[in-house]
Formats: structure tokens, C-alpha cells, sequence
């Protein structure tokens, strides 16, 4: 991130407005004054009084005058709202109090939301560490921080927060496997925590320089692009497949072991090293055949 272009941005200055109801009394009491000065001109006109008239004439239009423009002047703030406040293409400050406000008739007021926000992104194709075609999305909670860098330092805020989500996600994508990384390599899915933290940590640096806060980013979406699907679904099974095989051999050697040692121990039966092998080579065939063994049984010697 650029930090002598942050340093150069603006900053939000507060600024607490009149409050509107006091503002409101004022400017009717002005203007009851004005109709009060008009009144007394229009009686005194009538006795010709002109020249003791022109003054109260000319202050009646002048509050007159004050009266309606100060209308201009009035606005309310909801909760988790912000004005930001502009005289004549110069940064005043920025109202976030709640209420009914009065403040300079000239001023520019434009309003920015300070709620937290959602944006989901869509379905993005990109390519991820290894080059494999992934559709990725990600859910990206935000809010406005700083009102005069949402306004001033970007051209649309919003605009601005999507366009560099989507860009953070694509990257985030190319940093990553997608699965079946190297020996405790991370991959986007089995990341969990670390990737949606590596995904707000990215996006936070992108938005800085809009005042924007990130909150969270999590990825909703995750998978093979069409394409490649059906081949990659293949390789799962086959290494699922393979998974359970190394295990049911793992098992079955660990019982023929057991089976000899207990024979031997307890000696059962005198066995010859060929006739241990063929003992293991059946059992290993009963224990790791795919279907039911049908036994035969030796009704002769051992040797028979």
C-alpha cells in the first residue's frame, strides 16, 4: 500500500451543529418579527408615514429574506448516519450526532450510511495456485470509518469497496491450492480461519484508502470449475479408495500378526515356514477380499 498517498488523505474533522428545535424558535420569532415590521409600515403608509416607513420595510424583507433560506439550513441524522458538510467545494466537517440539526444554510450536506454492510460477491473463475480452474465467492462484512476519505479520497465508495473485493478474492485464489497441497502446505479448503483472516487482512489494505473497516470476510463458495469437475471427482475417489484400502491392509496385517503370536504363545499348533505363509496368505484373503471367501475345509492331516 501506497503510505505517502495515505498519508496525504483526508481525515474526518467532527462538527456538532445548532440544535433544530432552538434554531426553529429563533427563526419564528424572526419571522413574526418581520410580519410585525411589515404590519407597522402597511399602518403607517396608510397615515403617510412614508419617510419613518422605508427602514421597517426594508428590515421586514431582509428577515424576510433570512427566513427562507435558513430553511435550507435544517436536517435530521438517524442513528448510525453522517453528514458530511461542504461550503462551497471546501471541507467543513462531518455530523454523526442523532436529531433535528440547524447548521449554515450554505453548507453542502451529503449523507453517508455508517451501517454495517453486506457485500456477496459472485461466482468468480479463476485459477488457484496450481493453475486448476476454481469457482470461488466470499461474503465481505463493511462499514464506513472515515466520512471524509469515503467521500473525497475515492470516487465511489461502494463502487470502489466491490471492484477491490473482487480482486482481493481473485488474488487470494492464486495464493492457494485448492486442495491436496504439498506436506502442511495450507489449501482454500481445509484453511478455514487462517484463509478468511489472509482474505480481511488483504481487503483491509485495499479499503484503507476509502475509510472503509472490514469486519469479516469469509469465502461461501468453493469449487472445481465445470470443466474439471468430473476428473477431479474421479481423483477423490480414487484416493478415498486407496485411503481405505492402506487401512483395511494396515488392519488385516496387524490381526494375522496377533493370530500367529497368540498360536505360538499358546502353543496350539507347530507350524513350518511354509505353512505360516500359507496361513497368512489366507488370511489376508479373507481379510481384505472385496467379497465373501468361501472356506474349504481340510478334513485330513495338516499335511495332507
Amino acid at each position: 500500500m501506497d503510505t505517502t498517498s495515505i498519508a496525504h488523505a483526508n481525515q474526518e474533522r467532527p462538527l456538532q451543529p445548532l440544535g433544530g428545535w432552538l434554531a426553529l424558535v429563533v427563526n419564528l420569532a424572526l419571522t413574526a418579527l418581520a410580519l410585525g415590521l411589515l404590519v407597522d409600515f402597511i399602518v403607517g403608509l396608510a397615515h403617510r408615514q412614508l419617510r419613518m416607513g422605508w427602514g421597517e420595510l426594508l428590515a421586514a424583507g431582509l428577515l424576510a429574506v433570512w427566513g427562507g433560506v435558513s430553511i435550507a439550513g435544517y436536517f435530521t441524522l438517524q442513528p448510525n448516519e453522517a453528514r458530511v458538510l461542504i461550503l462551497f467545494g471546501a471541507y467543513r466537517g462531518t455530523a454523526r450526532t442523532s436529531g433535528f440539526h440547524w447548521t449554515n444554510p450554505f453548507y453542502s450536506k451529503r449523507r453517508v450510511s455508517l451501517r454495517t454492510r453486506n457485500l456477496v460477491s459472485e461466482h468468480l473463475k479463476v485459477n488457484d495456485k496450481r493453475g486448476n480452474p476454481i469457482e470461488i465467492a466470499a461474503v465481505v462484512v463493511w462499514r464506513v470509518q472515515d466520512t471524509a476519505q469515503a467521500c473525497f479520497d475515492v470516487e465511489d465508495y461502494e463502487n470502489y469497496v466491490r471492484i477491490q473485493s473482487e480482486s482481493a478474492i481473485r488474488h487470494l485464489a492464486s495464493v492457494y491450492p485448492y486442495d491436496y497441497g504439498e506436506e502442511n502446505e495450507l489449501t482454500l479448503r481445509s484453511g478455514g480461519d487462517v484463509v478468511a483472516v489472509a482474505l480481511r487482512t488483504e481487503l483491509q489494505e485495499r479499503l484503507a484508502r476509502a475509510g472503509v473497516l472490514v469486519e469479516e470476510a469469509r469465502l461461501t463458495h468453493l469449487a472445481y470449475a465445470p470443466e474439471i469437475a468430473q476428473a477431479m471427482l474421479r481423483r477423490q475417489q480414487a484416493e478415498s479408495v486407496i485411503a481405505a484400502r492402506q487401512m483395511i491392509v494396515h488392519g488385516a496385517v496387524s490381526m494375522v500378526e496377533m493370530a500367529l503370536r497368540e498360536l505360538a504363545e499358546r502353543e496350539v499348533v507347530a507350524l513350518d515356514d511354509e505353512r505360516r505363509a500359507a496361513m497368512v496368505s489366507n488370511l489376508l484373503v479373507v481379510l481384505c477380499g472385496e467379497s465373501d471367501v468361501t472356506p474349504v475345509v481340510n478334513a485330513g492331516t495338516l499335511y495332507s
